[in-house]
């Protein structure tokens, strides 16, 4: 298979369309193909259904202290957006490249993956590794069982630079996060007989009023030094949407909703996990001593732990080398860096494009920025070289 430039694996990735509620391997078919047709060996992650599927590889001496560039392959969908092109072809135009995922974070993979087939080509004499999971826009689910999998089959790494668009400027922390899908549930009665019933939109309200609490709670003091890195410099907790009920005057049987938090790195997250499940329990048990058919289910469907600032870190060491910038930044949104550092590497984000086109009708990176991302991968290659 020829070797294609960057432009040419940006326009081949983004015409896959990879959303999350979809499988992927197409994607990871042609990937692997297109590494295996250039010598590079990679190797599958499933998830539990085979459904979809991490890939990552290896290149360069088989030691150990490799660079690994990690990707995500999903990508968030398009329905309901009213695009003025095709969201599955590249389109250039006014200097940028429009298309879902070429800045979240195809513009990235593409970068990565033409980096990796640079690497085998020129015989770096440290090594490179690519890591491109699945389901990260769903709670980065995909990255853990693709970072078990990657032990003891590829060498250990010493550094990790995730991509995700930050204009190419360093990343050394970012917040944590939880989420629980909330299932309160009622009993019906009409709603003139409102003591005998129970009204799971009434009692729901209770647990959101909590989160207000919670939040009231957690602002009021002066934040940490950690903490005010950040905007907004504190921890918090949300909920988004709600649904419940069937009628007016009919106590509602159910009352659905999602509370979700974002933890600055120095907060105790897994504290702040136990006080909502505590929180829970206690109203699930009031419920159920009204009516035994109420009571409360949580059910966490995402935790991303947070991305501390090392101290001296290699990751951190590394970019600011190839970056030839020392500042440094944090975001409150989470990535799978904190996954890896989790799992004893150096982390930090890094990548071309900004992070506001993300999830966007027309989304788009500048070709500013996916040049400058090239650029910093010719540099990489350099330096392992």
């Amino acid at each position: 298979m020829n070797t294609l430039t960057p432009r040419q694996l940006l326009d081949r990735l983004v015409s896959f369309p990879t959303v999350s509620r979809v499988s992927n391997l197409d994607l990871v078919d042609w990937l692997e193909g297109y590494l295996a047709s250039h010598g590079i060996a990679a190797h599958r992650s499933w998830n539990e259904d085979h459904t979809k599927a991490a890939l990552f590889a290896h290149v360069g001496p088989w030691v150990e202290g490799a660079v690994v560039l990690s990707g995500h392959s999903d990508v968030v969908p398009v329905d309901g957006q009213d695009w003025t092109s095709d969201p599955w072809t590249v389109t250039e135009r006014d200097g940028r490249l429009y298309g879902r995922g070429t800045c979240d974070m195809k513009g990235f993979d593409a970068l990565a993956v033409w980096a990796l087939v640079e690497a085998q080509r020129r015989g770096v004499k440290r090594p490179m590794q690519l890591a491109l999971s699945y389901d990260e826009e769903v709670g980065c689910t995909g990255a853990p069982p693709m970072i078990a999998a990657m032990q003891g089959v590829v060498p250990k790494a010493e550094a990790v630079v995730v991509g995700e668009p930050s204009r190419m400027a360093l990343i050394t922390g970012h917040k944590g996060g939880t989420g629980f899908h909330v299932h309160v549930k009622g009993f019906e009665v009409h709603s003139s007989l409102l003591p005998y019933g129970v009204s799971a939109i009434m009692e729901g309200a209770r647990l959101i009023q909590w989160v207000n609490e919670e939040n009231a709670a957690i602002q009021a003091p002066v934040p940490s030094a950690v903490a005010a890195m950040f905007d907004p410099p504190f921890t918090t907790l949300h909920v988004g949407m709600i649904e419940g009920g069937t009628a007016h005057n009919i106590t509602a049987g159910d009352c659905r909703f999602a509370i979700e938090m974002r933890v600055v790195p120095d907060d105790d997250e897994a504290a702040r996990v136990a006080a909502v499940e505590a929180e829970a329990a206690r109203l699930d048990e009031a419920l159920k001593a009204r009516r035994p058919e109420a009571g409360v289910h949580l059910e966490k469907f995402f935790g991303v732990p947070a991305l501390r600032p090392e101290a001296d870190g290699a990751a951190e060491a590394l970019v600011r080398r190839l970056t030839g910038n020392n500042a440094t930044g944090v975001v409150s949104y989470g990535t799978e860096a904190g996954q890896f550092q989790a799992a004893g590497y150096s982390a930090v984000v890094c990548g071309p494009g900004d992070i506001a086109q993300a999830h966007q009708v027309d989304e788009f990176i500048e070709v500013s920025e996916f040049e400058a991302g090239h650029a910093f991968m010719e540099r990489l290659l350099q330096h392992l070289g």
